[in-house]
C-alpha cells in the first residue's frame, strides 16, 4: 500500500497511529508526563496564588482598610460617591496633632484621630476598661460623644476611666483604652499618644479651620475586583500632595516577609517546573525512540518527510491537549485537597484563584511539550527507509542546538513568569541548564574511571555485567544519571527549603523579638528607666540616641525636593530624619560597600535603599541640619538593613564625633511578656513624656505568615516527591527497550536469571549513588546562593541533604527502576528475535 499524500490522508492517519501508539504504550508515558507537568506547575500555582492573595489581603488589615488614599486636602465628594457607586465601602479618617486637657487644667500635645462610621474597614482594634486584664478586640469606631485613648494618656494627665477629656471645643467621656490600632504603624516621628474620636465630634470641637495641618485619608474596602477598578479609576486623578499607601510605606517590616513567602511559594511552583520538564522531555526522547521504526515504515510507503512530520506533530497536539486537560483537573482537584488537608492552618476564606496558573498550566502542557521534544522531532526527520533493518538510534543534528535553545528560552521564561523577577526566575533557569551540563560531564568522566577500574580490577560476574552495562549504554547512562540528579536536587532542594532555609526565615523573627518600642527617654533619666525595666524583667536594654535632623546638602550643593522625580526621594527631603551615632555598627555585616566608621571623624553610614533614591555615593559629602546648626558627614559606607527583624534600624548611622553634643533623647526596644504589660502603666506615670509602641499584633502577623508559608510548603512537598517518582520512572524505562536486547543476548550466551537481577540491582544503585551525590553537591551550591542572594539570611548548612540525596537516590532508584524494567529480564528471546 503506497502513501497517499493528500492531506486528508495524512491527517488520518495521524489520528489513527495517535490511537495506535496510545494502546501501545508509546504515547502513554509522554501523556503522563504531560499531565504530571500541568498538574505540578497548576496544583502549586492554585495553592500558591489563593495563599498569596490571602496573605496580601490580611495585610491590608493593618490598614484598616483594603486601599487607603493619603492627601493633605480634604477627600473630594466624588471620590467617596464614586466608591460608593461602585459599590464598595468608603470612609474618611482625619488626623492631626492637638493638645488635649483634663478636668484639672493639665494639658499634653496628642495625636487626634478623628473617623467616622465603619472604621475600620478592615481588622480590628484592640481596646480595654481595664488595663490589668487582656484587651478585646472590636470591629467599630467609638460612640458620638465618646473618646479612646492610648494607656499613656491616662498615665500622662492623671485619668481613669469615665473621666473627662477636652478636645478642643468638645468634652467627651473616656470609654475604652486602645492597645493596639491596626493602621498606627511604627513611626517614631508620630510619638504623641492616640486620642481616637468620632467624625461627628470633629465637626463641633472647632479644631479644623482654613490651614490646619491635618491629614486627610479615604479608606475603602470591598471585593478585590472593585478595589482595583477603583484604584484604576482614581490613579490618574492623584496629584503630588496625594498618594495611595501601600505595604512598602506603611508596614516595611510586613513588605519583606509578604515578598519572602512570595519568594518561598515561587521556588515551590519553579521546583515542580524543573521536575516537569525534565519529565516531558525523557517522555518525549523515549517516545521518539520508539517511533523510528514506524516512520520508517512510512518512509518506505512513499511519505516525504513534511508529511511524516505532520503526522508527529498532530500526535503531540493530541498528547498536549489531552495532557493538559488532564493535567488541569488534577491540578485544580489536587489543590482542593491540599487546602482541606491544611484546614487548621489555611484561612477557610482563602480568595479564589487568578487565571494566571491556569495560563501556566497550559504554557508547560504545550510550549515545554513542543520545546523539548523538538530536538528529539529533528533526530526522527532523518530518518531514512532503510533504518527499518537497524536499530540504531538516529543522532541529533546540529540544527538541534537551535531546539535546546528553544527550550532553554521557553522554560526560562516560564520561571521568570512564575518567580515574577528577571533575576530570580532567569537565573534559576539557568542553573537548571548548567546543572544538568555540569552532571552530564561530571556522569562521563566517573564512567571514564569505572572502565579504567573494570580493566585494572578483577570483579565479579556481577560488578562485571553492571558496569559493562553502564559503560556500553554511555549515552543512556549519562541521560539516566542526570535525570535523575537533577529530579532528586529539586526534591532535596524543597526538602532544604522545607526545614533549614524556613528555619532560616524563622530565626530573623524569634519568639522573643522585640514587642514593646520605648520613646523620647531624655539623658538624665536612662539610669532610672533601666532600673524600672530591669525590675520587670527586661535585663541589659540597650539605649539607642536620636537626634532629629534635616537633610538639606550634598558635595556642597542644596538639596531640593523638585530636583528628584521619585516620590519617596521628595519625602525624605520633606520631612527630619530620626538620626543616631555609634562607634562601630551594631551588624557590621550590614555593610555592602565601604568601610567601618571611625568614631573620631565625621562619618555617616546610609541605608542603601535610602542611598540609592537620594543618589548618594561613597565619599560624598552630605550636609544635615540639627536644632538650626549644620552637621557635615562623609558617607562612607552603605548598609543592607533588615527591616523585618523588629529591631531598631536607622537610615544614617553617625559617628559620635558628628552628633554626640546635639540636643538628643533616647530609646530602646525589648521584649516583654504579656502578663507585665500592665507594670508600664507606673514608669509612664512616674515619667509622662515617654511614650511606648506596643508592636505584639504585627509579630503575631509576621508570625501567622511564617506558619501558613510553612504549611503550604510541607503539604506541597508531597506533591512535588510524586512528580520527582515519575522521572525517576521514565529515566530508567528510557532504557527498557536496549535493556531487554541486552538481557536476551546474554541469556542466548548462558548468563542465568539470578546474574541478571543482581547485575541489574547493581546497575540501580550505582546510578542512584552517583545521581545522589551530584544531587546533594547541587541542592547544596543552590540553597546557598538562594539564601544569600534571594532571601538574604544567613544559612546553616548541614550534611543532611547528602545522607538523604545518596541514601534515598539509591533506594528510589533501585525501587523505582524494578518497577519501571519489570518484565525486563523475562522476556522470551524468541520475542525479540522475531522483532529484529
Amino acid at each position: 500500500m503506497r502513501f497517499k499524500g493528500n492531506s486528508g490522508s495524512w491527517l488520518a492517519m495521524g489520528l489513527k497511529q495517535s490511537w495506535r501508539d496510545f494502546r501501545a504504550g508509546d504515547l502513554r508515558i509522554l501523556l503522563i508526563a504531560v499531565a504530571i507537568a500541568v498538574a505540578a506547575v497548576s496544583s502549586v500555582g492554585f495553592l500558591s496564588d489563593r495563599v498569596s492573595r490571602a496573605l496580601e489581603r490580611d495585610a491590608t488589615r493593618l490598614f484598616g482598610a483594603d486601599l487607603v488614599i493619603q492627601t493633605s486636602q480634604q477627600v473630594p465628594d466624588q471620590w467617596l460617591a464614586q466608591a460608593h457607586s461602585m459599590g464598595l465601602k468608603a470612609i474618611r479618617q482625619w488626623q492631626f496633632p492637638s493638645m488635649v486637657a483634663s478636668d484639672s487644667g493639665e494639658m499634653q500635645l496628642a495625636s487626634v484621630k478623628a473617623v467616622e462610621d465603619g472604621y475600620p474597614l478592615r481588622g480590628q482594634l484592640r481596646v480595654t476598661r481595664d488595663l490589668t486584664v487582656q484587651s478585646d478586640p472590636v470591629a467599630h469606631a467609638p460612640d458620638v460623644g465618646t473618646v479612646w485613648v492610648d494607656p499613656q494618656l491616662l498615665a500622662m494627665l492623671g485619668l481613669s476611666m469615665g473621666d473627662s477629656l477636652h478636645v478642643g471645643q468638645r468634652n467627651l467621656r473616656i470609654d475604652r483604652a486602645i492597645t493596639y490600632e491596626p493602621d498606627r504603624g511604627v513611626q517614631f516621628v508620630n510619638v504623641a499618644p492616640r486620642v481616637l474620636i468620632r467624625a461627628e465630634d470633629l465637626q463641633t470641637s472647632g479644631l479644623l479651620s482654613e490651614g490646619s495641618r491635618a491629614g486627610y485619608s479615604l479608606l475603602v474596602a470591598g471585593p478585590e475586583d472593585k478595589v482595583k477598578a477603583f484604584r484604576q479609576w482614581i490613579e490618574p486623578k492623584l496629584v503630588a500632595s496625594q498618594k495611595i499607601l501601600s505595604i512598602n510605606d506603611g508596614r516595611p517590616e510586613l513588605r519583606r516577609t509578604l515578598d519572602r513567602a512570595h519568594e518561598f511559594l515561587s521556588l515551590v511552583v519553579m521546583i515542580a517546573v524543573l521536575i516537569a520538564s525534565v519529565a516531558i522531555a525523557l517522555g518525549a526522547r523515549r517516545f521518539c525512540q520508539r517511533q523510528q521504526t514506524a516512520v520508517a515504515v512510512m518512509r518506505c510507503l512513499g511519505a516525504r518527510r513534511s508529511e511524516v512530520r505532520k503526522i508527529l506533530m498532530l500526535e503531540f497536539a493530541a498528547v498536549a491537549v489531552a495532557g493538559t486537560a488532564i493535567g488541569l483537573a488534577v491540578g485544580w482537584f489536587s489543590h482542593l485537597g491540599l487546602i482541606a488537608a491544611m484546614q487548621e492552618f489555611v484561612a477557610q476564606d482563602l480568595p479564589e484563584p487568578g487565571l494566571e496558573p491556569a495560563m501556566q498550566g497550559l504554557y508547560a502542557g504545550f510550549w515545554l511539550l513542543f520545546a523539548f521534544s523538538f530536538p528529539a522531532l529533528q533526530a526522527l526527520d532523518r530518518v531514512t527507509p532503510r533504518q527499518i533493518f537497524s536499530q540504531q538510534v538516529p543522532n541529533f543534528p546540529m540544527q538541534s542546538i537551535w531546539g535546546y535553545v528553544l527550550a532553554f528560552g521557553g522554560f526560562a521564561l516560564l520561571m521568570v513568569w512564575i518567580a515574577g523577577s528577571m533575576r530570580y526566575g532567569f537565573a534559576l533557569a539557568a542553573g537548571f541548564v548548567m546543572a544538568s551540563v555540569l552532571f552530564g560531564l561530571l556522569t562521563m568522566a566517573i564512567l571514564k574511571m569505572l572502565a579504567l577500574l573494570r580493566k585494572k580490577f578483577s570483579l565479579g560476574l556481577h560488578w562485571h555485567f553492571a558496569l559493562a552495562g553502564m559503560i556500553r549504554r554511555k549515552v543512556s547512562t549519562i541521560a539516566q544519571t542526570s535525570a535523575l540528579a537533577i529530579g532528586m536536587m529539586a526534591i532535596l532542594l524543597l526538602t532544604i527549603v522545607r526545614t533549614d532555609l524556613l528555619n532560616g526565615w524563622q530565626q530573623t523573627l524569634p519568639p522573643d523579638a522585640p514587642n514593646r518600642f520605648l520613646i523620647n527617654v531624655m539623658p538624665d533619666q536612662l539610669e532610672p528607666v533601666q532600673g524600672w525595666l530591669d525590675g520587670i524583667g527586661v535585663k541589659d536594654a540597650h539605649f539607642y540616641p536620636m537626634v532629629r535632623g534635616r537633610l538639606i546638602k550634598k558635595n556642597g550643593k542644596v538639596l531640593e525636593s523638585d530636583d528628584f522625580s521619585s516620590q519617596r526621594a521628595q519625602r525624605l527631603l520633606q520631612r527630619e530624619f530620626n538620626l543616631t551615632y555609634q562607634d562601630r555598627l551594631d551588624d557590621p555585616g550590614q555593610i555592602v560597600a565601604g568601610k567601618a566608621l571611625d568614631p573620631h571623624k565625621n562619618e555617616v553610614s546610609m541605608e542603601l535603599s535610602v542611598a540609592k533614591d537620594l543618589g548618594f555615593s561613597l565619599g560624598d559629602e552630605i550636609v544635615f541640619e540639627v536644632a538650626g546648626q549644620e552637621v557635615p558627614v562623609t558617607v562612607t559606607s552603605l548598609r543592607q538593613v533588615d527591616w523585618d527583624s523588629m529591631k531598631p534600624n536607622f537610615f544614617a548611622v553617625l559617628t559620635p564625633s558628628a552628633l554626640a553634643d546635639h540636643p538628643q533623647t533616647f530609646m530602646t526596644a525589648f521584649y516583654l511578656p504579656i502578663q507585665n504589660a500592665a507594670k508600664l502603666q507606673s514608669l509612664v506615670r512616674e515619667f509622662p513624656n515617654l511614650t511606648v509602641f506596643d508592636v505584639g499584633a504585627i509579630l503575631v502577623q509576621l508570625q501567622s505568615v511564617l506558619e501558613r508559608v510553612s504549611v503550604a510548603i510541607q503539604g506541597l512537598f508531597v506533591f512535588a516527591m510524586l512528580a520527582g517518582a515519575v522521572v525517576l520512572a521514565a529515566a530508567l524505562g528510557a532504557s527498557r527497550d536496549e535493556r531487554i536486547r541486552e538481557a536476551v543476548l546474554l541469556r542466548v550466551l548462558g548468563a542465568m536469571q539470578k546474574q541478571l537481577v543482581s547485575s541489574q540491582c547493581i546497575e540501580l544503585l550505582c546510578i542512584g549513588a552517583v545521581a545522589g551525590l551530584l544531587a546533594a553537591f547541587g541542592a547544596t551550591l543552590a540553597a546557598w546562593a538562594l539564601a544569600k542572594w534571594v532571601f538574604e539570611f544567613n544559612l546553616n548548612l548541614s550534611v543532611t541533604p547528602w545522607i538523604l540525596g545518596v541514601g534515598v537516590c539509591m533506594v528510589a532508584s533501585w525501587m523505582a527502576g524494578t518497577w519501571a524494567l519489570r518484565g525486563v529480564l523475562s522476556t522470551p528471546p524468541l520475542q525479540i528475535l522475531r522483532e529484529v
